[in-house]
């Protein structure tokens, strides 16, 4: 695909090759995500956060991704804050702000809202969630920590073994990861949920057709033997019609280390695409794993500043520039001041 310009709305927008040049840019971000220079590659533009759902790693993600590549950012955090909440049209409120940006992130809880919103935006538009359908960013960064993750245990996508975990029908996270798996080769899937939030059919119909093995089980612990990596959700309680249905499904698959101990391998990777819900009774990831050496999920949140940077840098095109305008960081302190 032709990065320049272009929507990201949706992983099936990606071939093998896309994925491999945006990893390629994300690699050389990190001296950048790292505070050790500072580049002004994107001084001047302006990103447009448009989240009309609760979020806090993929807004503050994308804001300090523009930040650091030198652009400003400017946010809208809620409906009942925008003019949507006196009628306003997708349509009215895209011709609106992609007058005042150069580039704009949106989430909203209706499935096909921000495709909607795109096509009556006059600047690029990254997909930041709509509701349970897609989350192509997250994906992303997902695939690229599997990557990492994998390559220091000498092992590859190809071929892997994963497990997902939890609310598969509504986790937008699970779906685009899996769409964007897709691109791989001979990767065993066993998806451990409760049948009533079973992964969608469609997509268990598309991973099968593309060649993968896919086993749908409720045994959690005979489910998580040979993994290379675990990957959990919550329950998306805000996807129910009520607290007390999303009670039902609360806590009936949780990782703690015993768990992990005994039915996964040494090396098996930890993720999750936060929020975990450390309540008493939901805990679908024990705190008792925060140290664990496998525990990934915050290398993702780090993964995750440096695959939206080289988005940024692709669509806005100025992957070439960004150590042009570089320099070191004076103020820089080895350890981050720890």
């Amino acid at each position: 695909m032709d990065f320049r310009g272009a929507h990201i709305l949706s992983v099936k927008q990606f071939e093998k090759a896309d994925v491999d040049r945006l990893f390629q840019v994300a690699d050389s971000m990190e001296p950048y995500t790292n505070r050790v220079r500072i580049s002004k590659a994107l001084d001047g533009a302006i990103l447009g956060n448009m989240f009309f759902e609760p979020s806090t790693r993929t807004r503050v993600s994308f804001g300090c991704a523009f930040n650091l590549l030198g652009g400003q950012v400017r946010e809208t955090t809620d409906v009942k804050t925008s003019s949507i909440s006196k009628g306003e049209s997708l349509y009215d409120t895209a011709r609106v702000i992609s007058g005042y940006s150069d580039v704009i992130v949106m989430r909203h809880p209706k499935v096909g809202s921000v495709d909607e919103f795109a096509k009556a935006s006059r600047v690029p538009v990254i997909n930041g969630g709509d509701g349970p359908n897609e989350h192509p960013s997250q994906a992303l960064l997902d695939l690229y920590t599997i990557k990492k993750e994998l390559k220091a245990n000498n092992r590859s996508i190809d071929g892997m073994r994963i497990a997902m975990v939890g609310d598969l029908k509504h986790g937008r996270t699970v779906h685009s990861l899996s769409q964007l798996l897709m691109l791989y080769d001979k990767i065993n899937f066993t998806l451990i949920t409760p049948k009533e939030l079973r992964m969608p059919e469609k997509i268990v119909s598309e991973l099968k057709a593309a060649g993968h093995d896919v086993l749908e089980t409720e045994d959690m612990e005979a489910g998580l033997n040979d993994n290379d990596t675990v990957y959990l959700t919550r329950i998306q309680e805000e996807r129910f019609t009520s607290k007390l249905e999303a009670d039902i499904y609360r806590g009936r698959f949780r990782l703690n280390k015993a768990i992990y101990t005994r039915n996964c391998q040494p090396n098996t990777v930890i993720m999750h695409p936060l929020p975990r819900d450390s309540r008493e009774d939901a805990n679908e990831l024990d705190n008792d794993l925060n140290q664990h050496p496998n525990l990934a999920i915050f290398r993702q949140t780090d993964n995750g500043v440096l695959v939206r940077m080289a988005l940024f840098a692709l669509i806005l095109d100025v992957a070439d520039k960004v150590d042009d305008s570089a320099r070191d960081v004076g103020w820089y302190t080895e350890g981050r001041f720890s």
